[in-house]
Formats: C-alpha cells, structure tokens, sequence
C-alpha cells in the first residue's frame, strides 16, 4: 500500500513538472525596444588586434537613441481608416500617435540635430506622429517628461495621452514608403547613415515612415 501511495505521488508531482515547463512565459505583449547609431567618431588601427569588421576600432562619437514600445500586429492591421479617420486606431484615443507602445517614445541625443528647419539642442525629447493621410505624416519632437501610467499630465505623459502642441521642439514632414512585405513587430531604425545625418525610420505593416536629420552645432 505504501508503495502505492508513492508512486501516485511521483506521478502527481512528474505531472506538475510538465505542466510547469509547458506553461507560457509571462512576457509583455509589447516588449521594450532601443535603435541607436554611434556617430562622428574615427576609426583608428590599434596596437592590439581588434575583432570587428575592418580590424580597427572606434574612437570618441556621440550616441543617438531611440527608446519604445514594440507592439505587434498578430492579425491585425496597423493604419485603417479613411479621410479624417485615418490612423486613428493607432492612437488609442490620444490627439496624435506614440510610434511605439506603453510609454512615450523617447530621443536622447548627446549631440544637436537639425530636423527640418529646427535644431533641437542635446538632450531627452519625446516623440510623436501625427497621422493624417496614408501619405501625409508629420515627426514631431517634444519637451514633454515620460511619465508613469497614472501620473498627474504635470509630471509628464504615459504615450500620447493628453498631449498638447505647446511644447513642441520641431514638426516636419515625414517621407512615407510602401514596403513590399509586412512588419510584424513594429520598429525604429537609423537608415542612410553619412558623416552629415541620416534619416529616423519607423516601420510597422507594410509602412515606413522616414525623416531626415543632420549634426548640429
């Protein structure tokens, strides 16, 4: 009888095992993400063999990021709409759209960058885009905080709620590209780097947005 018992509870336990390891991860349905480029640095040959792409290694530069949310289609359709209702979907009930998911977007540059006719000096800006037609979509730079969900508007936003123009750095109009296939996760990226500027791209669907950027002083 006593072996009995054990070898239910083996059994039990063996089942318990499996169920645990088969259970799905606990992940955010919009995982955190950074696009980054190291710019208006040198590369210089080096005592000591360096393992990278050329051999040599790279000295001083300055760093641009872009920090966001990551959302997913899974099935669905990113910018739906028409006339005045375009891309409202993806806004969520705010006035423009986050480009990302969960917080605000955010641009942290250590050095100026000349967006449009503005230059935004060094530091930490929020990010949005506004939607008005499947070709028309204008980059806005912001110095509006990030907040936490909940926060009072005073200590920053959570996304695109409750924004307002008052604070905006910079507003130019963004190029937009059919891609000829879909992005599932969406994404920011550095595009047509050069030693003068390069261009901050977006791209979800089959949609990129783009804007040009060049080095400030």
């Amino acid at each position: 009888m006593k072996l009995t018992w054990s070898l239910i509870f083996v059994a039990v336990l063996a089942a318990g095992t499996v169920l645990v390891a088969q259970a799905p991860a606990n992940r955010p349905l919009s995982p955190d993400g950074i696009a980054s480029v190291h710019v208006l640095g040198k590369w210089e040959k080096a005592e000591r063999e360096q393992f990278t792409l050329g051999g040599e290694r790279y000295v001083g530069g300055n760093w641009i990021d872009i920090t966001y949310g990551r959302p997913m289609l899974r099935g669905r359709e990113a910018f739906t709409g028409t006339g005045a209702e375009y891309g409202k979907a993806a806004y969520a009930g705010a006035p423009v759209w986050r480009a990302g998911a969960n917080d605000s977007t955010r641009l942290k540059n250590s050095i100026p960058l000349v967006i449009g006719t503005t230059t935004v000096p060094a530091g930490e800006y929020s990010l949005f885009i506004e939607l008005k037609s499947p070709t028309q979509w204008t980059f806005i730079v912001t110095s509006w905080a990030k907040a936490r969900f909940g926060a009072p508007v005073s200590e920053g936003l959570y996304g695109a709620f409750n924004y307002t123009p008052e604070k905006d750095v910079a507003r130019a109009p963004m190029r937009v590209d059919t891609l000829p296939y879909r992005v599932e996760q969406l994404t920011w990226e550095f595009t047509d780097m050069t030693a003068t500027g390069g261009r901050m791209a977006i791209m979800w669907d089959k949609t990129m947005g783009s804007v040009p950027f060049s080095f400030g002083r």
